[in-house]
């Protein structure tokens, strides 16, 4: 039996961008739904019950980030931001609330489609079982065991460095807020504590990276937070 098409919704209210999106998320074999407001995006979501739903924050009847917080209340679906609001802060605002990337406008159709290839795989490895073995370049992370080998060399991680790790492989494609990794792996009393972080993914790029000072995995984003590219 074929595998169903995968699920898109497009949350908005500029005609162009949506034609422009669903077309190239057609192209690539997905089912795609549209709405034009919050409102409707949230009835959208919950009838169609999409893998995927790309959202503008500036709506005709309010604000995307309202939106993605609703939606996190009951769903887990991804979530990426098309906005023209580049604004570090903004940026912020979204991801925090539950988005899982953001693209600024104006955005070429193939930087679209890779976010949402990157999206998709991390979606697709979330549901199988967390023994397995992940890989990025010439790392894999044994969950079960907890050992991680570089090159089929076994690299000794602290308990720090090694749940910081499990923390971007378990969100892989996914761009996680400052705030989000210090709260997962330093608990919420550090959710300030933003040169820890630095701190631990220098250590990791230096053990991980086979150029610590150009990482192709172990990524930053600038005002943001860090991407972990499988």
């Amino acid at each position: 039996m074929a595998e169903p098409h995968p699920v898109a919704l497009i949350v908005e209210d500029e005609r162009q961008i949506r034609h422009f999106v669903r077309t190239a998320l057609e192209a690539e074999g997905w089912q795609v739904h549209e709405a034009e407001t919050v409102k409707q995006g949230l009835v959208e979501a919950g009838t169609r019950r999409p893998d995927l739903v790309i959202a503008d924050l500036g709506l005709p009847d309010g604000d995307g980030v309202d939106m993605i917080r609703e939606l996190r209340n009951w769903s887990s679906v991804t979530v990426i931001v098309l906005s023209a609001r580049s604004d570090e802060t903004e940026k912020v605002r979204a991801l925090d609330a539950g988005a899982d990337d953001f693209i600024t406008k104006p955005f070429g159709v193939a930087e679209l489609l890779a976010r949402v290839r990157a999206n998709r795989r991390r979606q697709q490895a979330a549901r199988t079982d967390a023994s397995e073995i992940f890989r990025f370049g010439a790392v894999e992370i044994d969950f079960a065991s907890r050992v991680v080998r570089k090159s089929g060399q076994e690299v000794h991680l602290t308990p720090i460095e090694y749940r910081l790790l499990g923390v971007l492989a378990a969100n892989a494609g996914r761009v996680l807020t400052h705030r989000y990794l210090l709260r997962e792996v330093w608990g919420p009393s550090h959710a300030e504590s933003t040169h820890y972080l630095r701190v631990y993914m220098g250590q990791l790029r230096q053990k991980l990276e086979d150029d610590p000072a150009q990482p192709v995995h172990i990524l930053t984003e600038t005002a943001v937070g860090y991407r972990l590219v499988a």
